[in-house]
Formats: structure tokens, sequence, C-alpha cells
């Protein structure tokens, strides 16, 4: 003779997990493999099947099914985790849809004109609707530019963060702090004009140079960097800065050696993120750095190119031109690739052994 399990309550009269069961870790599976099925037999009826329809349909009739039947078997405790981390997992799903529609684009499109010889070559003597021309003179430009941008944007990013996590009171800090903010939301085209003003003011209306786009960039850069350096900071606990008072250790060096060093990855990791966002950027460099058909490396003298700007042109020029444009955007992509795995083995070698 068998007896039933009793059911459980707890003070407030709330059934515990004893008195209902478990559904088998399969079960998942088994109702979004019957979901998809009943949505294509139902969009098959009706004759509007398509991928799109189905996913969609197979999703609400899922999260239906799931739910009702976790709430059958497993109580309503377990329904409402189940049915939340059902729509979280949607949630993340349907994020990445853009992102990966977006890669596999840029990856189609730009892999007809993509090649060692499009790497290593530049347009010198390309005219109308060539097949050859490549960007070897936009890549060195992006990353003179960038580079220039950084040297002027981290420097002042790092310290005014120091500042304002370390000695920042009062209004000079909470003035700060606005002006940070402002700065944050400043359209690119903006950044683009003010350094285009500044130097035709200092140096005369014709002058171009790659430094007047370093400075629009760094614009845009800064913020971005004293906002990510500044959570990094807050982040170490105070307890190292405490030991290392009590140790007799100056506040300068205490913030050099311990705080900063604590917090290498994050900085390096926000550092990129500025990098990230300002190495596409087109509309500040239209109207700063302009394009050549040839490498420059003076960044204080001359046009330069850029692959936001070669590959805006060549997609304004059409026929042939818009392939070189997508494999501009694609090695764009593997270049930030590559910078964000060169951060990251730098926060790695520079962080704390613990750490590691």
């Amino acid at each position: 003779m068998t007896t039933a399990t009793p059911e459980t309550t707890t003070h407030s009269g709330l059934l515990t997990g004893d008195a209902y069961g478990r559904l088998p870790s399969w079960s998942t599976w088994a109702f979004a493999g019957g979901a998809l099925g009943v949505a294509l037999l139902v969009l098959l009826a009706a004759g509007a099947a398509s991928p799109t329809g189905v996913v969609v349909l197979g999703a609400v009739l899922f999260v239906l099914a799931s739910s009702i039947t976790s709430r059958v078997v497993e109580g309503p405790r377990r329904a409402a985790d189940r049915l939340a981390t059902t729509l979280v997992t949607g949630a993340f799903l349907l994020a990445l849809v853009p992102l990966f529609s977006l890669v596999l684009l840029v990856v189609t499109r730009g892999s007809a004109a993509f090649g060692w010889e499009f790497l290593t070559t530049d347009m010198v003597g390309i005219f109308g609707d060539m097949t050859q021309g490549g960007i070897w003179h936009a890549v060195v430009g992006t990353l003179l530019v960038t580079l220039a941008a950084a040297v002027i944007s981290v420097p002042i990013g790092l310290l005014t963060a120091i500042y304002l996590v370390e000695y920042g009171r009062g209004p000079l800090a909470r003035g700060i702090t606005f002006l940070v903010d402002v700065m944050t939301g400043i359209p690119s085209i903006v950044a683009g004009l003010f350094a285009f003003a500044l130097f035709t003011l200092v140096m005369g209306p014709a002058y171009r140079a790659g430094i007047m786009g370093a400075v629009a960039l760094s614009l845009l850069m800064t913020p971005v960097v004293i906002r990510s350096v500044e959570e990094m900071l807050r982040l170490v606990p105070n307890e190292l800065r405490e030991a290392a008072y009590a140790l007799g250790v100056p506040k300068w060096l205490t913030i050099l050696k311990v705080v900063l060093r604590t917090a290498a990855a994050g900085i390096v990791t926000g550092v990129m993120l500025a990098v990230a966002r300002v190495i596409g950027e087109t509309a500040p460099l239209l109207l700063t750095v302009g394009l050549i058909t040839q490498v420059n490396t003076d960044l204080f003298e001359g046009r330069m190119a850029t692959l936001p700007v070669f590959a805006y042109r060549q997609y304004e020029q059409g026929g042939t031109g818009i392939d070189r444009a997508w494999a501009a955007a694609l090695t764009l992509i593997l270049l930030v690739m590559l910078l964000n795995l060169v951060a990251r083995l730098v926060s790695r070698w520079f962080a704390p052994r613990g750490a590691r």
C-alpha cells in the first residue's frame, strides 16, 4: 500500500516543492520541437508558411505550453521561474539576431574583394570601374589617426577619472562630471566641425592633416575613457587603499601601485571600448582629413585616407566600388577584433597575479 506524500506548508501558508513533481531535463527541447512542429503545420494549413513566422509562432506556443505544463506539474513558483528563464533567454537570442545578421552580411559581401592584394595595395592609378586597387593607405591612415586620438584622450581621461574618484570634492568635481555627461552626447559631426574651425583659425582654411581628425576623434573618445576608468576605479575596494595608508604609503603612490594595478584590466577594456567607439566614425574625418589615393604617414601635413571615409566614397562611386566598400567594412571589423585581442593580452599581463 503506497501513501501519498503529504503537502508541506510554510508559516505563510505557501506550498513547498515537496507537493509537486519536476519536469525532466529534456522537456525544454521537447516543448521547443513540438511548438515548432505545430507552428509549421498551422502556417502550412493557412498558406502563410515562412521561417520567420514559424519561429515567432513557435516561440509563443513554446512559452504557453511550457508555462502551463510547469504550473500543473511543478507548481506556481517553479512555473514562474521557468517563465522568467524563458523570457530572459528569448531576449538574449533576439539580441543576437541583428549581430549575427550584420556579421554574416559583411562577411558575405566583403569576401568578394577581400584578399592579400586588396590589403597590401593602394588606389594610385585606379580610375573608374577597375577591379584592382586596395586599402593599405586607408589602413595606415586609420591606425595613425586613431593612435593619435588615443595619445590625446587616454592621459586626459585617466587623470580626470583619478581626480574625480580620489580627490574630487565640491563644485569643481560636480562641474567636471556635468561637462563629461554633456560631452558624451555630442554628435560626431559637431566634433568634426569644432576641429575644422579650430585648425582653420590657427593654420588657415586650406589646411588638412591627420591631426585634425585625431583631435575630432579625441573629443568623442575622452568622455568614454573618463566614464569607464571612473567606474573601474570605484570598484577597487577601499580596504586596499586603507591597508596601503596604514603602511605609510603616500596617496599618490597608493593610486599608482595599488589602485591602478588592481583596475588595470578594466581600464584597458574601457580604453578599447573608446577606441571601438571612434574608429568607425566617418563624418568628422570627412570634414578634417579627407581622402587620398596613396599612403601618407605625416599626421601634420596633407590629407590622409581612413577606412570609414574610403568605404563611404567607394560605395558612393558604385560598380566595383561597392565591393571595395564592403571589403573595407570587413577589414574594419577585423581590425577592431584584433585590437580587442591585443587589449585582453595586455590587461592580462598587467593585472595583479591573483586576477590572472
